[in-house]
């Protein structure tokens, strides 16, 4: 179950983000954020009973759901990705670094041959670093974020020439 600590920076991701809705399951629990404008906020608990959390930021709901909806990249339409390349994509919501840091070479470039499991980036979600391996083995033909972009769930981060 994410603590209160954690869902109040899953809100202010989405907040800078343009990011309108955000769906999440994990082991059983899940949690739907949706910003709004004008309106307050409501937290519906497990039970589904409503409790208010005004302070937060006033336009984003969280509710119970049993299902993960997973949003698509931003800089290129999925439809016109090759089903030829594999799609390594983020697995949490956070801040895209192509570097440990700023004054080191990327991990990855395009024309980069990655083996399985060799790390492609960072994802710094809710002050943690989490570095992202490939999950299959290629060459890297594009990279579809930019450094410091705020990635989504399920969003394609790198095409991989299999």
């Amino acid at each position: 179950m994410l603590k209160v600590q954690e869902i109040r920076e899953l809100i202010r991701l989405i907040d800078k983000s343009s990011i309108t809705e955000f769906e999440y399951e994990y082991e059983g629990n899940s949690i739907k954020l949706k910003k709004y404008r004008g309106r307050r906020s409501t937290f519906f608990s497990a039970t589904g009973s409503p409790v208010d959390l005004s302070g937060s930021r006033g336009r984003e709901s969280i509710t119970s759901k049993s299902y993960c909806r997973i949003t698509c990249c931003k800089s290129r339409s999925c439809s016109t990705i090759p089903d030829t390349l594999h799609k390594i994509t983020s697995p949490m919501v956070g801040t895209f670094y192509k570097a440990s840091s700023p004054d080191s070479d990327p991990y990855v470039q395009i024309g980069t041959k990655v083996k399985k499991d060799s790390t492609v980036c960072i994802v710094e979600a809710m002050k943690l670093f989490n570095e992202i391996d490939a999950d299959v083995e290629g060459e890297i033909v594009e990279i579809l974020v930019e450094d410091g972009q705020l990635v989504e769930f399920g969003q394609p981060l790198f095409l991989v020439k299999e």
